[in-house]
Parts: structure tokens; sequence; C-alpha cells
């Protein structure tokens, strides 16, 4: 079998480029996240939008892997246009982008089957993390918006934390590095366990929460106290 050649390496390189939607109604802010996202050889953006309305329709003409949504839009908020992709784009993986950390922006978003909610100030040092995590299949939140909605100001046994007691020890492990972000390869890695062990875990406690998304199982991890800001 001939090697392939250059052109055609360089080709493959391209096509296995994480391929990435930007909408924010700042032409300035675009313009910053573009800057982030061309220093790493493995993100390619391929369409920028100023408003939510334009972010769905490019969704649908470009099909990104990624879109990042600014919340605060013109026309059609971040989180509407995040709904839309959801259903237009179903394999798309979307992160909210915020000056805020309200609780109940990100707890939408979570709702919505959004994948990560990241703040405006850390974007810069995260957003590429954050692109990787999700597109590995994980979730990323900024520290600080997980700071947020663990604190907890509930009675002193949550209804989350109700229905963590039903776990194993080990599913709770797993549990919890599904709400950091980490993928099934890097849990096993972590907990010192197979692959294939890890998937019966998710597998198991899925069935048992009756949550079958990882923005769902993010958000009880989340709300109970599972992950901290650490």
């Amino acid at each position: 079998m001939k090697p392939p050649t250059e052109v055609e390496q360089e080709s493959a390189r391209i096509r296995a480029r994480i391929r990435v939607l930007i909408a924010d109604d700042h032409a300035l802010v675009r313009e910053g996240l573009r800057y982030v996202l061309d220093a790493d050889p493995g993100i390619e953006v391929v369409a920028e939008a100023a408003n939510g309305r334009i972010a769905v329709e490019l969704a649908q003409k470009f099909e990104p892997d990624v879109v990042v949504l600014d919340i605060t839009m013109p026309e059609e908020t971040g989180l509407h246009a995040a709904a839309r992709i959801r259903v237009a784009l179903p394999s798309a993986r979307i992160l909210m982008l915020s000056m805020h950390d309200q609780s109940e922006y990100v707890r939408e978003g979570m709702r919505i089957g959004t994948h990560g909610y990241l703040l405006k100030d850390s974007a810069g040092e995260e957003l590429r993390a954050a692109i990787h995590a999700v597109y590995a299949g994980g979730t990323f939140f900024s520290p600080a918006v997980v700071k947020r909605l663990t604190a907890s100001e509930a009675a002193p046994v949550s209804a989350p934390q109700l229905q963590l007691e039903q776990l194993t020890p080990r599913e709770r492990d797993v549990l919890g590095g599904v709400a950091r972000g980490l993928t099934n390869k890097a849990i096993a890695a972590e907990l010192g366990i197979s692959r294939r062990t890890v998937e019966a875990h998710r597998e198991s406690l899925m069935r048992k929460l009756e949550i079958h998304s990882v923005a769902g199982l993010t958000r009880l991890a989340l709300e109970a106290g599972l992950v901290s800001d650490a």
C-alpha cells in the first residue's frame, strides 16, 4: 500500500479538526474567541453568528461539532437558540457563554440539554479545554459556576442526595467523573478499573436514577454536592 501523500495527510488532519460555530453579538468578543481557538491546531472555526437566529441557521448549514453560544443576544437568546439546535442537530455539543453565573441560567441550560457553561472572564483560558471535553463526550463548567450551584441553601438532605443513596460507592465515583466532564477512558484510568467496567457502572446508575443524558447526570451531581470547584 502506498503511503499517503503530503496533500492527503493534510486533508486528513483538517478533517480531524473539531468544527466549531461561535455566536456572540459583540464582534470584538467573537474576534477574541476566534483568536483563542485558532491557536489550537485541533479546532477549526467554521462559522460566526451575531445573534441566536443566525446561529441556528448556520448550525443547520455547517453542522458543527461544537456550538458556543452567548446567552444574551438580540432577536433570539442563546438559550432559545440552544433548544432549537438540540432539535435540529442533536449530535452537536453546546457550550453556553455568559458574563454571569446565575444558577437559573445554568439550570435552564442543563434542562435544555447543553453540555457546559463558561464565564466570559475566564473563557480565554478554558474555552479550548471545554471544547475538547464536550467533543469527547463530557461536560465542562467554569469553577465559579460549579461553586455557585453547589452552595447549598437547601435542607440538610435534599432530593438529589436521596437519589444518590441508591447508588453503590463505585457508581457514585463514576457519576462524579461524568459530572467533571471526564470520558469513560479517563474515569477508568482515575479509578483503576477497565473502561468496560465504567460503562457497566454508568449504565447501571442511569437505570437506577432514570436519567439518560450527560447533562441530566451532571445536574443531579451538582445539586447533590457530589462535585466541587476544587
